[in-house]
């Protein structure tokens, strides 16, 4: 077995799929839309793993404060395989305004990773 896909939803999907078109090499499909339900969405497909389904409707509102952690799911881990392009990326998120919560360096479990947060305020562990 295996996950498949996770999702998100987002006020702006247009500005997230860049995020992590720019970022994390993810690949876009056709932005889906229904018109009667006001519903939008896009899957990104990365070079390995699961699938990130954003997706947007007016009626659903936060739940959370950005960077505010709260009961259910607390990040998504884009592994980029090796230190230095940890070091790289989370640098280059920072010089581009991004914020990062968690400067890199090596976890009591071994990770070596760095935490920054997406345009909209959504964890994001960046590991080797």
């Amino acid at each position: 077995m295996k996950i498949e896909h996770v999702a998100i939803w987002s006020p702006d999907i247009e500005k997230l799929k860049t995020f992590y078109v720019t970022y994390f090499g993810a690949v876009s499909n056709d932005r889906y839309q229904n018109n009667k339900t006001g519903f939008t969405s896009y899957f990104l497909t990365f070079k390995e793993g699961a699938r990130l389904e954003i997706m947007h409707k007016k009626t659903i509102l936060s739940a959370k404060q950005p960077n505010e952690e709260h009961l259910g799911y607390a990040h998504v881990a884009m592994s980029v395989g090796t230190k230095s392009e940890v070091t790289r990326l989370t640098n280059q998120l920072r010089d581009n305004g991004y914020r990062i919560v968690g400067e890199p360096r090596t976890t009591g479990d071994g990770y070596f990773e760095s935490v920054i947060l997406d345009p909209d305020g959504n964890r994001i562990e960046i590991t080797c």
